[in-house]
């Protein structure tokens, strides 16, 4: 690869790019379309998914096929004038409510921290070393991704060398690429020090137990204690947090993801008094509307502020 190669494959995301590739390769292989592509073949393989692919999956899929089409030379015919026809279309007669992932309450963090403590030690006990590296990370995992508010390819992409103990007072953990650094600035996120569930000690325990001095943070643990050379991929963190959810006795643990960490933590923050601007700020959102698809009012039905205004007698009424 050439050095122009090498800058111009840096340009993109690799969870973008292998998310393009799929697509492409969707587009070409599984469905029998052909590249270049037409206006009307794109219009077609639109039509083709309605309701079995999602309005987001679309929407990724017409990207792909533009930047296929961009880098290739070729006229882009997803900005045709049916394409976008159709696919408005569809937003229209198929509207889908988004899917949130249910928030991961500190309550619920704590019980599973105890449980992780308390497997740690039997491990200990029982001199299972693969039980000992594989739930201190996941208490590392959970605790980090908890209290910096860190989406599953943060995690998954923290390296040991790019991360910072500052003793008593917390860790700064540095991203040469974030989703929301368009100028490749690289980003540094703070984790304070705490006197319970501290992420710095989490930490700091997973190294040294885990002999780690450079590379990804959170690789993969087998039953005989062997820690993989790469980094966990990011898909494989909904089934790790929801099998570990499990064995903690977390209710419904299926509706929990790796974005539940955040949401669970934006949630956490807003009802102890941060407001919107620390909120954002900490966990770096660069959008409003970004940050409020993370919030729950902790009203949802306004009973409380309506319960509040009325008199007596209404309040009475209400109750019959």
């Amino acid at each position: 690869m050439t050095k122009l190669d090498q800058y111009v494959h840096a340009a993109t995301r690799d969870n973008t790019r292998r998310s393009y590739q799929s697509a492409i390769r969707h587009f070409e292989t599984e469905w029998g379309g052909f590249l270049p592509a037409t206006a009307d073949g794109v219009a077609r393989y639109l039509v083709d998914h309605v309701g079995l692919l999602s309005i987001n999956t679309l929407r990724q899929r017409l990207a792909a096929l533009a930047q296929w089409h961009l880098d290739q030379g070729f006229p882009d015919p997803t900005k045709a004038p049916i394409v976008r026809k159709v696919f408005r279309g569809i937003q229209t007669l198929h509207p889908a409510q988004e899917k949130r992932a249910k928030p991961f309450q500190i309550e619920q963090l704590r019980l599973v921290i105890n449980w992780l403590d308390q497997s740690i030690e039997s491990a200990r006990l029982t001199d299972s070393h693969g039980d000992v590296l594989r739930h201190t990370r996941n208490k590392s995992m959970l605790l980090l991704g908890f209290w910096r508010g860190f989406r599953g390819d943060e995690l998954t992409r923290l390296h040991v060398e790019h991360v910072e103990i500052v003793p008593n007072e917390g860790m700064i953990c540095f991203f040469p690429q974030t989703k929301g650094d368009r100028q490749l600035k690289g980003t540094r996120f703070k984790a304070p020090a705490l006197s319970q569930l501290c992420p710095v000690t989490a930490y700091t325990d997973w190294i040294e137990v885990s002999g780690l001095t450079s590379g990804a943070v959170f690789r993969s643990v087998n039953q005989w204690g062997h820690i993989g050379q790469n980094r966990l991929h990011e898909d494989s963190l909904i089934p790790l947090l929801r099998s570990l959810f499990t064995e903690a006795k977390i209710d419904s643990p299926m509706l929990y993801s790796a974005h539940s960490l955040r949401r669970g933590f934006a949630n956490w923050a807003t009802s102890n008094g941060w407001d919107l601007k620390m909120l954002m700020e900490y966990v770096g959102w660069k959008n409003i509307n970004s940050a409020m698809r993370y919030l729950e009012s902790v009203d949802p039905f306004a009973q409380h502020r309506i319960e509040s205004m009325l008199t007596p007698s209404e309040q009475l009424v209400t109750q019959l």
